[in-house]
């Protein structure tokens, strides 16, 4: 029987304890929405690794609230990336949450569009017209009716029309079903050729919080290590994406599996964006008045209904030290 040498025995011993600690993140939309494409950066340059993680992959899903299951079916799942909107409802409903990073800014990869065609020119011209959005209490209902206001309307001004997905959005404008249709980064890159945007969320509305890094309580004191380097990650991610775009657009292309021109118009309008002087991709640290708004417009179609205690429900002993002044 041969002998194992100190040497070979330390690297069996670390390769097991890498393996023991393999985790995974959940990320709401990831390869659909923008929101995510800096944890795929992340992933494949290594900067989890760099941390001394070993995230083995990305849960994706069709929105926050299943992400949010699935973070806290059985507890396994240590850090996800979540609609603020579903994260405080599940709070008010008795979910053991606390939002630990504030990564989306902005709706920036938002816009709304018509056909070519389209006598419609800016949201002034939005009343009596039908204006898509996807679901009941989803965003893209709190963001019309936000829409409408800052034409000087109200809902009633125009039709507010649900069309189930911002693909079935588009379907609904060609068949001239709605005349307006949300449409979000990168399938607005995708598409942007056949139609003609008349309203950009980042010229019209202000900062409003889109998506936050969340974490049980149960997983924040038994993988505080891991949250933490998972936010110090991605926040390398962020910063590689503004300062190198080109090769960030050949990971996200592959990540979600789109057309490099597309994920190049995708990764540049957002990397360049600027609400009110608010990036798109924040690097972690919580801006209040952007999540406040955030609520207020989800409150507005009944997402959220309750008071909301911010001091109990945000932690920011996660994030680096910079960060940690609330915005």
């Amino acid at each position: 029987m041969h002998r194992l040498t100190p040497l070979v025995i330390g690297v069996l011993v670390a390769g097991s304890a890498m393996l023991a600690s393999a985790e995974e993140i959940a990320v709401g939309n990831y390869g659909v929405s923008a929101n995510g494409m800096p944890f795929g950066v992340a992933l494949v340059k290594g900067y989890f690794k760099d941390e001394g993680i070993n995230v083995t992959g990305l849960i994706s899903s069709a929105g926050g609230g299943t992400s949010l299951r699935n973070m806290l079916a059985g507890g396994g799942v240590p850090y996800g990336e979540v609609n603020p909107g579903v994260v405080v409802s599940a709070i008010l409903a008795g979910a053991d949450l606390k939002i630990v990073s504030d990564n989306v800014l902005t709706c920036a990869e938002f816009v709304w569009a018509v056909k070519p065609e389209s006598p419609i020119k800016s949201v002034k011209d939005f009343k009596g017209k039908k204006i898509g959005y996807t679901n009941p209490r989803s965003t893209s209902q709190a963001l019309a009716r936000m829409l409408l206001q800052a034409g000087g309307y109200t809902e009633a001004d125009a039709e507010l029309v649900k069309t189930g997905g911002f693909g079935e959005g588009i379907a609904a404008l060609d068949s001239g079903l709605i005349d307006v249709a949300p449409i979000t980064e990168p399938l607005w890159s995708k598409v942007k050729g056949k139609y003609r945007a008349v309203v950009v969320a980042s010229d019209v509305l202000p900062p409003l919080d889109n998506v936050v890094g969340v974490a049980t309580v149960e997983m924040m004191e038994k993988k505080g290590d891991f949250i933490r380097a998972v936010i110090r990650a991605r926040r390398k991610a962020v910063k590689f994406m503004k300062e190198h775009p080109d090769e960030a657009t050949e990971i996200v292309a592959k990540q979600y599996n789109i057309d490099v021109d597309v994920a190049k118009s995708a990764v540049r309008n957002l990397t360049t964006s600027m609400t009110k002087g608010v990036p798109y991709w924040g690097e972690g640290e919580i801006h209040m008045e952007g999540l406040k708004r955030m609520i207020e417009a989800q409150r507005s179609v009944g997402a959220i209904q309750g008071d909301v205690d911010y001091g109990k429900i945000v932690d920011t002993r996660f994030l680096p030290d910079d960060l940690k002044t609330l915005r």
